[in-house]
């Protein structure tokens, strides 16, 4: 067992492959971990470091000039599965002068009259940046095709359209982590009903929200889809059980921390001379 409780790597034991089944997802699993929720908010702790760390490596280096590098984490999931969790505890642990976040809601008039990846494109991390996509342009193949908001062959054309934006995303030196957040019907129910339950959670509860589950399985189909035909070398997707909040963010932890890994982002040297210059500071 490693020193952090992953018996598997965490993009090995999530990622989607050939032959990948949503249905055969348990929600409440725990795949790649070992250990339990206390261990999970210890090693989420412990490994904040790591990323802070590696965030601040990536951000120096881009200043410097010495990297074009980036990472695009792109989160869908059904409502209440806990993407604002990650968020604030994965993402909000690093510094945010090096994150970009994009929360995309329905397209205003101007985007619908634009091509769907216009406004996502606008969107995209910056050289040294972690960029974070609170849904993003799948929204389009998703809810797109489950409300029928486009015609099946503009969806169609949307799913290579997708792939052809992301290769050459990824070209260009981002990496794209994709996660999809799996719950359950009755986890999220219980979700649903706690913000109901509390009045300080009011403000998160949207009565449409009982509406879309109402087409769970059309949604569930329709992220099938997704993944069969978005999951490439290029860009993987993750599906990542989230019936337990603390393993859904630590698993997401361990996928930009093998992002910025890959990256392996090195301090930037210094373009003068330290010793001259401790001696000037020491005699100022």
């Amino acid at each position: 067992m490693s020193t952090h409780g992953w018996h598997a790597d965490a993009s090995e034991a999530l990622r989607v492959s050939e032959g990948f089944r949503l249905a055969d997802v348990d929600p409440h699993g725990t795949p790649g971990y070992d250990g339990d929720k206390l261990r999970g908010h210890q090693d989420l702790a412990t490994r904040v470091h790591d990323l802070d760390e590696l965030q601040e490596r990536l951000w120096a280096a881009s200043r410097a000039g010495k990297t074009q590098d980036a990472v695009l984490l792109v989160l869908q999931a059904m409502d209440s599965a806990g993407k604002g969790g990650i968020v604030r505890h994965v993402v909000g642990g690093v510094d945010p002068q090096g994150i970009e976040l994009a929360a995309f809601k329905a397209p205003t008039e101007e985007e619908r009259a634009q091509d769907f990846l216009w406004r996502v494109e606008k969107r995209l991390p910056s050289p040294g940046y972690i960029g974070v996509f609170d849904r993003s342009h799948y929204e389009d193949v998703l809810i797109g095709k489950v409300r029928s908001l486009a015609d099946a062959a503009e969806i169609e054309r949307r799913y290579d359209a997708i792939n052809e934006f992301e290769a050459r995303v990824a070209a260009s030196g981002t990496r794209i982590v994709k996660v999809m957040l799996h719950i359950s019907p009755d986890e999220q129910k219980e979700r649903l009903m706690e913000r109901l339950d509390r009045p300080d959670k009011h403000w998160k509860y949207n009565p449409g929200d009982v509406d879309e589950r109402m087409l769970w399985p059309a949604y569930m189909d329709a992220y099938q889809t997704v993944f069969d035909r978005t999951s490439t070398d290029a860009a993987p997707w993750h599906v990542v059980p989230a019936n337990r909040k603390w393993y859904a963010r630590l698993a997401v932890q361990e996928l930009l921390l093998a992002a910025l890994q890959d990256i392996d982002p090195q301090w930037p040297a210094a373009d003068f001379d330290v010793a001259a210059e401790k001696a000037r500071l020491a005699a100022s």
